[in-house]
């Protein structure tokens, strides 16, 4: 199964990802992360993409793609993964398809998880999280305080930290550049047929619901990513 989910930043799309992928055996994959994977790993895509990074250039959509080709050949992507933040644009979007149809691999579904923006500033402007980080616990300052004032509820800590982003001013501007650059996959996903959308603004548990209630049970054995790459190849 190959999923991609998408909306703003702060949807949610990280914790739901993690709950996918843990219970249809998936992976989730992060263009940053494999980004960084591939730099520390010396691979000539790596190669290309540090020498990009290193004069403060983005990483160009081929180079992503590559990286994205090279992850999914790994045994843990046997089962499928979930994009996480990828496709951002309608040129990704054309580039991820051509990637998967020539590796005979096909979307499942695209998740949008649609959100009420004033909601969402309130929801991320007051974010911070416990500073111990074999802890890392999550807090918000009007809907899940800390229950003792300063105190962590987890591991007793007393330091905290808060995202320098995590500002509504900041929201606003990655929210209009969202809705200029990425909104418009939503269209485009929807004229294929692969969209799905859900209430994002609903409690985590709720949200997982409505996705595991799109995405039906998950299969008793998933068809391997990495067999169907291999027929694709030995096709040719």
């Amino acid at each position: 199964m190959i999923l991609i989910l998408l909306g703003p930043p702060g949807a949610g799309k990280g914790t739901q990802a993690k709950e996918i992928a843990r219970k249809r055996r998936l992976v989730q994959l992060s263009t940053g992360d494999m980004l960084r994977a591939a730099i520390a790993a010396g691979s000539p895509v790596g190669l290309q993409a540090k020498a990009v990074m290193a004069t403060g250039g983005l990483v160009a959509d081929e180079i992503v793609i590559q990286i994205i080709a090279d992850r999914i050949e790994q045994p843990d992507c046997a089962n499928g993964f979930i994009l996480d933040g990828f496709p951002r644009t309608l040129a990704q979007a054309a580039a991820l398809d051509a990637m998967l149809r020539a590796r005979k691999l096909e979307l499942a579904a695209v998740v949008e998880m649609k959100v009420d923006d004033e909601v969402l500033i309130d929801r991320v402007a007051g974010r911070f999280t416990c500073a111990n980080k074999a802890c890392g616990e999550g807090y918000h300052d009007r809907h899940k305080p800390t229950a003792k004032p300063g105190v962590c509820d987890v591991c007793g800590g007393t330091a905290f930290t808060r995202r320098p982003d995590d500002n509504a001013e900041t929201m606003r501007t990655r929210l209009t550049a969202y809705y200029k650059e990425t909104s418009p996959l939503i269209g485009y996903y929807f004229a294929k047929g692969l969209l799905q959308s859900i209430d994002a603004m609903a409690g985590i548990e709720d949200v997982t619901r409505s996705i595991d209630k799109l995405l039906g049970k998950p299969a008793a054995k998933a068809t391997s990513v990495r067999t169907v790459t291999k027929r694709a190849q030995s096709a040719r």
